[in-house]
């Protein structure tokens, strides 16, 4: 069957097996309810295990992520490897070679599991004390560092004889081991300190001193110890040379034995140089160059990546204004543009063989919907072939190579359904096999509403896509409630369905529900967005909080031209960075909404930049407060809200890093000094991160924000 006879369906149909059985039509249509978008599992992560018979991701459960294991032929449902109640991260796992046996750390020990499912045990004796585990390029033996009676050993372990190998001994503490690329050598670390996060710690004097808030800041290199090479058959550990108390190398993929890929920043952050390194102190090889006349914003895409046989560096390049991916020899050349459609191309992988590239890409006429592409370069990059895997409606993601090469596992949502993950021959008119199926069957998915793509104008007069949600059935006689969604993040988008992220999906999934309850829903993707080339992405350079956040509110001005629509019932709400937009929609024009929602939102952008895990960012931006202070003058909220005329709901969770908690107490002590008190509502989830995770937590949101908007605006 061709993909595009598939992938258009409104509920996808498995070619093959029985894992995601459909759910049947309902005797009657019955509402969406808050509970049931609690219910809606996120997979993520997806891999192959390495004989291809499997697929293995983590589950996203209200919250709760755990590891999970389905038959890649889609023959039964997924089984769930690990079932713990406070979750557990594919992060640090491995599998056997025979793909059977999924290893995990745990509690300070390697534990292991069927793929068949069942109680994880412990994965060897000598693993209950170790750390550090690095599975070897081979996949037959796991390097790691054990407690010693005194100090600590390194260790090999072999997985098919269940026997271990001690190669060296420390009384300092040693770092993770590293494989060389052809297995045969183990590089460790003793020693060294410094290197970890740094915390700042302030009180403010509108909070008091009895709370401390506290911003963490990344390490700042320290000293890298003493670093040794040792046989991994054994033999004496040797010290590398320049290594004592700095570290070793420049770091980077490795090339081959003597040369590793560097990438270097100059003038000022806007030019990237990428570069092969000679560690025998040979001039390096400048491999490509990319200067932006603005700065870099790209996402999503492929900075660097080494093909398997290293004779390759695939990257990604906006220079033609769209993302397209490159091809360069690691030995210098000229690079060769593999795509060339005004299209923005993400995710680009490498066959095992070295041979092909997969990617997923959208286009110009249609930006929420992307398709997975492969190229077939063989010998020769110049002389490649592209074909299209997938067809039809609907957000097709992230592909990963089987082992053997010939199919690709992916992730798949439209309006119809959440994520879930597929595989599909790596060739055009691929059959297509659904493996998961992640809503609950007591949704009725025919009552699910597809966004429709429109564009108005902005404050300039360029033209802002946007997603227009209209409710099945509408009376179009009538005037009706609406709400502007405003995505977070700055550089993310909207999709033509479900969105790819849960962190965002959760959003959509409630806005299906807001559509069952009536609402008129629009979700714009205002410049900065990504997914409509680089000039449009770029153009919030020096500008943040300025024309960027006027795109977005002016989604209302379009919804008061749709004659359903009622220009008095207008709500308006995001995140992050939609909840700074959010705040300044209501301080800069305090009638056109009569009721907000601001979730985490940036109160200030001088409180932004003074937090040291966000200083880069804003920087890139907008420069310093010092250098540009008509800037951040326009991107403070906070100091504007006795222009506030209408109810605000503020939700934040007290353990959020990407805008600390903060943000809304100072903006919560602003508003009642200005003698908003009476408009503004404050929820604290404490506990909580950015991304509301956990089910209860998102569930008294819904809850909370269904009620705010049935109050103010009468759907």
């Amino acid at each position: 069957m061709h993909p595009s006879r598939l992938l258009a369906l409104p509920a996808l149909t498995l070619v093959a097996g029985t894992a995601a059985p459909q759910a049947p039509k309902p005797r009657s249509s019955t509402p969406l309810t808050i509970d049931q978008l609690i219910q809606i599992k996120h997979p993520s992560g997806h891999q192959w295990t390495p004989d291809g018979s499997h697929v293995w991701f983590t589950y996203d459960d209200g919250g709760v992520n755990n590891v999970w294991a389905a038959p890649a032929d889609g023959s039964s449902p997924p089984v769930a490897l690990t079932t713990y109640p406070d979750g557990q991260s594919g992060a640090g796992g491995f599998w056997s070679r025979d793909g059977q046996t999924f290893f995990f750390p745990r509690n300070g020990g390697l534990l292991a599991v069927s793929v068949k499912g069942g109680a994880p045990h412990g994965a060897w004796a000598s693993a209950a004390r170790g750390r550090g585990f690095s599975l070897s390029p081979d996949g037959e033996r796991v390097a790691f560092v054990a407690n010693a009676a005194s100090g600590f050993d390194l260790i090999v372990h072999t997985i098919a004889s269940n026997t271990d190998k001690t190669l060296a001994h420390s009384d300092s503490v040693m770092g993770t081991p590293a494989w060389s690329p052809d297995g045969v050598n183990i590089t460790y670390t003793v020693g060294g300190a410094g290197g970890g996060p740094i915390q700042h710690y302030a009180s403010p004097p509108e909070i008091g001193p009895k709370l401390i808030f506290v911003a963490t800041e990344g390490g700042r290199g320290g000293r890298g110890g003493t670093t040794f090479t040792v046989s991994a058959a054994g033999s004496t550990p040797v010290q590398l040379a320049g290594s004592a108390g700095g570290g070793f190398g420049r770091g980077g993929a490795r090339i081959d034995a003597t040369h590793t890929l560097v990438t270097r920043t100059s003038n000022n952050g806007l030019t990237r140089t990428t570069e092969s390194v000679d560690a025998g102190g040979g001039p390096p090889v400048i491999l490509h160059v990319d200067t932006a006349v603005k700065f870099f914003s790209s996402v999503n895409t492929t900075n660097n990546a080494v093909s398997p046989d290293h004779r390759w560096l695939l990257y990604t390049s906006d220079v033609t204004g769209w993302d397209q991916i490159y091809v360069v020899s690691t030995t210098g050349g000229m690079p060769v543009q593999l795509t060339k459609a005004p299209a923005e191309h993400w995710r680009a992988v490498w066959s095992h063989d070295s041979k092909h590239i997969a990617w997923d890409a959208n286009t110009a006429a249609k930006p929420g919907t992307r398709q997975i592409e492969v190229a077939t370069i063989g010998e020769d990059p110049a002389n490649a072939t592209i074909v299209t895997v997938t067809s039809g409606r609907g957000t097709n993601t992230a592909p990963q190579w089987s082992p053997d090469d010939k199919r690709l596992l992916f992730q798949h949502t439209d309006y119809q359904n959440s994520a879930d993950l597929y595989v599909a021959d790596a060739v055009a008119n691929a059959k297509v096999t659904r493996l998961t199926s992640s809503m609950p069957l007591s949704i009725d998915k025919s009552q699910l509403v597809a966004p429709q793509l429109i564009h108005y104008a902005g404050p300039d007069g360029k033209q802002v896509p946007a997603w227009l949600f209209v409710p099945k059935n509408l009376d179009r006689a009538r005037k009706h409630a609406a709400v502007v969604w405003i995505h977070p993040d700055g550089v993310n988008q909207n999709y033509d369905g479900w969105h790819t992220d849960r962190n965002e999906a959760v959003y959509y999934e409630f806005h299906q529900y807001l559509l069952q309850q009536g609402y008129v829903v629009i979700a714009p993707d205002y410049r900065g967005s990504i997914g409509y080339g680089r000039d449009w992405r770029n153009d919030v350079y020096m500008d943040v909080g300025g024309n960027d956040a006027k795109d977005a509110r002016m989604a209302a001005r379009y919804l008061k031209s749709l004659g359903y629509v009622d220009a008095d019932r207008i709500g308006v709400w995001g995140l992050s960075y939609g909840g700074f937009f959010t705040l300044l929609a209501i301080t800069q024009e305090p009638t056109w909404f009569r009721a907000a929602v601001d979730v985490a939102g940036v109160a200030d952008y001088a409180l932004y930049y003074d937090d040291p895990y966000h200083g880069g960012w804003t920087t890139s931006r907008i420069g310093t407060p010092q250098e540009h202070p008509e800037v951040y003058a326009k991107a403070a909220p906070m100091s504007h809200v006795d222009r506030i005329q209408h109810p605000l709901l503020i939700l934040h969770g007290t353990a959020d890093v990407n805008v600390p908690f903060i943000h809304s107490v100072l903006l919560m002590d602003h508003l009642l000094k200005a003698g908003k008190g009476d408009l503004a509502s404050f929820m604290v989830y404490p506990g909580e991160y950015h991304y509301f995770d956990r089910s209860f937590v998102v569930r008294d949101a819904w809850q909370r924000v269904d009620a705010f908007f049935k109050q103010n605006l009468r759907p």
